[in-house]
């Protein structure tokens, strides 16, 4: 079935059609929260959240994320919500996935889940955050890496106009420039996905 001619419509505003959503699939939306703001910002990109389709069966997809406080399973009408203005994009791993990786993508989500999210956003952390949650999955699952590990000096020197003056507050005056993370936009960029649904495009679709 086509993403685009798929009967059941995600109920939240702008939403893929469900039916056609498999486990593997990442959707990327863009919450209100204003670190998160700051984070696309710093990216230049729309997207600041991200999560995995771990379960297609049912009447709407499962999606596991790494959010505030705890990592977690959740409706796929439910993630959507959150989204300013129903903004969504779901990308596909340009290579199918077997049914074992499937099962090992389960798996890996399983694992992680309760795992305190990092404020920090530190690729090296105990803790998780939403790009690298969604990358150590897929990567555990079928062993392709998504997305750019960078520095914050790496990745704000590619702004125009990234807001020190946020940063500076949210790490108490001191930003960790050589740290390393990945970010949402970076995943949505990754060569070893498409774009299979956007709810800018999906009425010209």
């Amino acid at each position: 079935m086509s993403i685009n001619n798929a009967a059941h419509v995600s109920p939240a505003l702008g939403g893929p059609p469900t039916g056609d959503l498999q486990i593997g699939d990442i959707v990327f939306i863009r919450v209100t929260a204003r670190p998160f703001l700051e984070v696309a910002n710093a990216t230049n990109s729309w997207t600041n959240h991200v999560g995995v389709v771990v379960d297609d069966r049912g009447d709407e997809p499962l999606i596991a994320e790494s959010t505030f406080p705890l990592s977690r399973t959740t409706s796929l009408a439910r993630f959507l919500r959150r989204s300013e203005h129903g903004r969504c994009a779901v990308a596909r791993l340009t290579r199918p996935l077997t049914d074992t990786q499937r099962t090992a993508l389960k798996n890996a989500a399983d694992h992680r889940l309760g795992t305190f999210y990092d404020t920090g956003f530190n690729i090296g952390s105990r803790r998780q955050f939403c790009s690298r949650f969604v990358r150590e999955v897929i990567h555990e699952a079928t062993n392709i890496q998504l997305g750019k590990v960078e520095t914050f000096a790496s990745l704000l020197q590619d702004n125009t106009n990234p807001n020190l003056a946020f940063w500076q507050l949210w790490y108490f005056g001191r930003i960790p420039w050589q740290r390393r993370t990945v970010t949402p936009a970076s995943l949505l960029r990754s060569p070893d996905v498409r774009v299979i649904f956007d709810s800018q495009l999906s009425d010209t679709a």
